[in-house]
């Protein structure tokens, strides 16, 4: 994932984990992330289709997470914004006459997985909560 998306949505959730009892605005998490509102709104979204958080609208409007901090695995929000391998992408046309090219991009799938599988067990390990303690 060669994106801020993963940065973007565990700051959401670092922040809706930190004031757990407030109702925070799209706006608000924009203006701490220092990124467009419009950004956020798209990963509460993703988050809120995850299930992780969840939102209501107007005037006292805003997100709060769907479930306690602890509760919730670093892997599962890397899960809803992952968009791409943690390596990256395969070349799309590998010459097939070469001995390397011809199965690369088969070795590489192998690759691939069991490094996606390593990322999200170690994520896996660590909640929202104990990330979240790491801030004053």
């Amino acid at each position: 994932m060669n994106n801020t998306r993963f940065a973007t949505a565990i700051h959401i959730m670092t922040l809706l984990s930190k004031f757990p009892q407030e109702w925070m605005t799209s706006d608000w998490l924009a203006g701490s992330i220092n990124v467009n509102p419009v950004i956020v709104r798209k990963e509460i979204g993703v988050l809120k289709e995850a299930g992780l958080i969840m939102s209501r609208k107007g005037k006292v409007g805003g997100s709060q997470l769907a479930k306690n901090a602890s509760e919730i695995s670093i892997s599962e929000i890397y899960a809803a914004v992952k968009n791409s391998d943690v390596l990256g992408k395969k070349n799309q046309n590998p010459n097939p006459a070469c001995p390397v090219g011809k199965d690369i991009n088969a070795q590489l799938g192998q690759l691939f997985i069991e490094t996606d599988l390593l990322v999200s067990k170690f994520l896996g390990d660590k909640s929202l909560k104990e990330f979240t303690e790491q801030f004053g």
